[in-house]
């Protein structure tokens, strides 16, 4: 069975926590938890037929005071930029993440996450705005468990074609 190590990068109280929770353990807990460091958790998942584990980082949140350490993101087969579609920054650091992520690790898989999509009417994130960037985007809401499984399921989808693509003759 192949292991993939997916790191969940994103600003503080983004949701990053609990969308793992609620692919993993199926809740929702309405509780703001700060990640302090990294929780790592695990998940069996089947795409397209092939059997694979997917490694769980979840690294505590950005903000002015905390960087990212990027040394959590060595070894990781893709990541998981999550954004809060109710504050507009969230969106901006995340592209900030993503540039910062490439030049450290070199282009990995990854997925943009724009979460809180039970708040829709709040959202302060436009679609043109995600769009620009031309990334494999999902909208999900952690509380309401909309699109988690299929976020966590088509970056599973990328990382298995990605995987078969470095085992095939002649690369």
């Amino acid at each position: 069975m192949l292991k993939k190590k997916i790191c969940m990068v994103g600003q503080f109280g983004v949701g990053k926590t609990s969308l793992v929770r609620r692919f993993v353990d199926s809740i929702f807990d309405e509780r703001y938890l700060t990640t302090i460091g990294v929780k790592i958790d695990r998940k069996d998942v089947s795409v397209d037929g092939k059997s694979l584990t997917l490694m769980l980082w979840d690294l505590a949140g950005e903000d002015d005071l905390a960087q990212l350490n990027v040394s959590h993101l060595r070894g990781a087969s893709g990541y998981i930029l999550v954004a809060d579609g109710c504050r507009a920054s969230t969106l901006e650091k995340a592209a900030e993440l993503q540039q910062r992520i490439t030049q450290t690790l070199g282009p990995i898989p990854f997925v943009l996450v724009v979460n809180k999509a039970d708040l829709r009417d709040q959202w302060e994130v436009q679609s043109s705005q995600v769009a620009q960037y031309g990334w494999p985007t999902f909208e999900t809401s952690a509380k309401a468990g909309s699109g988690v499984e299929e976020m966590f399921l088509g970056l599973a989808a990328i990382l298995i074609r990605s995987h078969a693509a470095s085992e095939a003759p002649g690369q």
